[in-house]
């Protein structure tokens, strides 16, 4: 995987994004669909990204056993193995990649790896941009919603116009939702929720009145 590439992806789409919310600040989002109350059920399988925290464990070895982060470039460094590709990887592929590594110098080693800090890759977090209290970018979690976005972004600000926010489907090109995120923190909607998708993007423009 090319993560400059990736990462360079990624850092358009957010800037395309960005560049939405002077638009949707200015007008009605009248002119999207709303964001669409089900999507179909996809089992969705983390993939190590960069700054994971991974805990290894090297079965009857336990001086190789360690923790280790995963580095900005997406490779890992253990005891007697350097410069594994871990991101872009599940945990238990991340676990055989070591394996092979370690079976130059023991006989048939046994890897586990448990990721207890949680980044995920670039491509699939969720991403939360404008009016937010805290705009971020969050790991997608199995059957994640808008309103665990907002839970984590800590809701809106005092200035954000929430029923002109929009969500930017990475999955789907770029197309745009309508959200209505004032209806669903400030109201109490639960019909105003939605689920997301690896790659999203919520832009919470601000209100002119």
């Amino acid at each position: 995987m090319n993560f400059s590439v990736t990462f360079a992806k990624v850092w358009a789409t957010l800037a395309f994004a960005i560049g939405l919310l002077g638009l949707s600040g200015c007008a009605s989002n009248s002119g999207y669909a709303p964001a669409p109350s089900s999507v179909p059920s996809v089992e969705h399988r983390y993939k190590v990204g960069p700054l994971d925290v991974l805990a290894i464990t090297v079965w009857r070895n336990p001086e190789l056993s360690t923790t280790v982060t995963v580095r900005p470039d997406g490779r890992i460094s253990m005891p007697l193995i350097d410069d594994v590709m871990a991101a872009g990887k599940n945990p238990s592929e991340v676990a055989r990649e070591l394996e092979k590594g370690l079976a130059k110098l023991l006989r048939d080693p046994s890897v586990k790896v448990i990721v207890s800090g949680f980044q995920g890759i670039y491509g699939e977090q969720i991403r939360i941009v404008g009016e937010a209290a805290r705009p971020q970018a969050v790991p997608f979690r199995q059957e994640m919603t808008v309103l665990d976005v907002m839970i984590q972004a800590g809701g809106l600000t005092d200035y954000a116009d929430g029923n002109a926010a929009v969500l930017v489907r990475g999955s789907e090109k770029g197309r745009q939702y309508s959200l209505r995120l004032k209806d669903l923190l400030k109201r109490g909607d639960i019909s105003a929720n939605a689920p997301v998708l690896p790659g999203d993007i919520i832009i919470v423009p601000q209100s002119w009145f």
